[in-house]
């Protein structure tokens, strides 16, 4: 045996070695951001990094609005009925929701696996054969090169989705209302929230104490307790009219609209100043708004001035809501709603 004899690699040994180094190198710069590679990633499993589960919930969001667009330009919706609200509206779902949820949850769910998801409509897997799912792109980010990594415990986060706000208003062909959003919540905190409307291509996110889009930026509110405007939801306007004339004033003005997510948006945009509800309301509906109005200094509560709890697992927030660009304007409204007659019987 000649133990002096070198070993020999042919030219194909050469290339595919090199395709091989050239992968591990890429992949490792890259930190594994392309498909559900990005969580195996990780260093630990029960971890998962904020970072990119910011960028992984604006792409559901905005690739669940791709196919509500898509079944709006259907001829037939197929709306079903979910029963009555409380306010004795119809309570409708179309296949736009269940589409669009089919992408959003299962999106998410492929890139973390072991992420815990809250969403409206769950009870549909069966809907979802046929979807497009995404993979993780980081491009999404480019406005904000300077979003934090941030790694924290896994069984801390929850995420919350509303495959489609103002289901009603979509099959009145009102668009303008309509928004998909994510919210997550860490140790039942909101710290993420995602409002993205499929029919102007409009995404408002916040990653509070982190970053903003662009979108909120240079947006600015000015403290005004004696001129309130308050938007509350056109399914049960009559009586919130009423009411905040009782506890305004007369001279309130008090503006109707469809969407939870198209509302805390007026809010952020100074189109009104503050959100009134008051009635039930599900946390899916508001959870992306309240982590977008902490991220700015604004704040959302129940009307009793208790932060809502995202920790309880229960999908329904039964004290209605307050929500504020300011919090010093959330401290002067909550004053008056509290010592309102309203809210004693």
């Amino acid at each position: 045996m000649n133990f002096g004899r070198s070993i020999r690699i042919n030219k194909c040994g050469f290339v595919i070695l090199g395709v091989l180094l050239i992968g591990a190198l890429y992949y490792l710069w890259n930190g594994g951001t392309s498909s559900s590679a990005s969580y195996a990633f990780s260093k630990n499993p029960n971890e998962i990094n904020l970072r990119k589960l910011l960028i992984g919930s604006i792409q559901a969001a905005q690739h669940g609005g791709f196919e509500v667009v898509a079944v709006s330009k259907s001829r037939d919706l197929h709306e079903q009925s979910k029963g009555k609200t409380r306010e004795g509206a119809n309570n409708p779902v179309t296949d736009a929701d269940y589409r669009s949820n089919c992408v959003m949850k299962n999106g998410l769910l492929r890139i973390f696996p072991k992420l815990k998801l809250i969403s409206e409509e769950d009870d549909q897997q069966e809907r979802c054969a046929d979807v497009q799912l995404f993979d993780l792109d980081p491009t999404v980010l480019h406005e904000t090169a300077s979003v934090p990594d941030e790694r924290i415990n896994i069984e801390d986060v929850a995420v919350w989705i509303d495959p489609l706000d103002a289901t009603q208003e979509f099959t009145e062909r009102l668009h303008e209302y309509v928004t998909t959003m994510v919210c997550v919540t860490v140790k039942g905190v909101p710290t993420i929230g995602i409002i993205h409307n499929p029919f102007t291509m409009k995404t408002t996110w916040a990653w509070r104490d982190r970053a903003l889009s662009e979108t909120l930026v240079n947006v600015k509110h000015e403290a005004d307790v004696k001129h309130p405007t308050i938007i509350v939801s056109r399914s049960h306007a009559g009586a919130v009219k009423e009411q905040s004339k009782q506890i305004f004033g007369e001279n309130a003005q008090v503006i109707t609209a469809g969407g939870a997510g198209f509302k805390v948006l007026q809010v952020i945009q100074n189109n009104a100043t503050a959100y009134l509800h008051t009635t039930h309301i599900k946390k899916w509906d508001i959870c992306a708004g309240d982590a977008i109005l902490a991220a700015i200094g604004g704040k959302m509560t129940d009307l009793h001035n208790d932060h809502i709890d995202y920790l309880d697992g229960q999908p329904l927030n039964p004290n209605g809501l307050l929500a504020t660009a300011l919090a010093t304007t959330h401290e002067a409204y909550i004053k008056r709603i509290m010592e309102s007659p309203f809210l004693k019987h």
